[in-house]
């Protein structure tokens, strides 16, 4: 690294001797470009197909974050349908406020329906860890 270049990292970023990766680069695109960039790389991010294309198979493993490890895409899927379709977020607000003012009636129906639900919600999201591959109960 030359004097000019470490001076200039340094008032500009004093950890900059300190960083693990170089700056990102920037590139722009016609409107058609991205188009075809966009088409043509499938289920790969933009960033990792243009690697691939660059460096074929010399390009670098990128490190995986694994914090967002969908392992069953189309439970994930059904399970973003199903609570598309249900009412449920609007049900438990209704019900919440029934509780806050006192005016939820606690019959041996309701509570069954109540128990039913909270059962039903417990399902979803265990259907829900396992699409993303984790337990229920296991640390985030």
């Amino acid at each position: 690294m030359t004097n000019s270049h470490h001076n200039f990292n340094t008032i500009a970023n004093p950890e900059a001797e300190k960083a693990k990766c170089p700056p990102p680069f920037s590139l722009r695109l016609t409107y058609e470009e991205r188009a075809r960039l966009d088409a043509e790389r499938g289920d790969k991010s933009l960033a990792a197909y243009i690697r691939e294309r660059l460096f074929g198979s010399d390009a670098a493993p990128r490190k995986r974050r694994g914090n967002s490890p969908v392992q069953d895409k189309e439970a994930l899927g059904r399970m973003a349908g199903a609570l598309g379709q249900s009412r449920l977020s609007q049900n438990l607000n209704q019900l919440a406020k029934a509780v806050n003012s006192g005016s939820l009636l606690v019959t041996p129906e309701t509570e069954a329906e109540l128990k039913e639900a909270c059962r039903e919600v417990s399902e979803m999201r265990a259907e829900l860890l396992a699409a993303l591959g984790k337990v229920p109960g296991s640390e985030p």
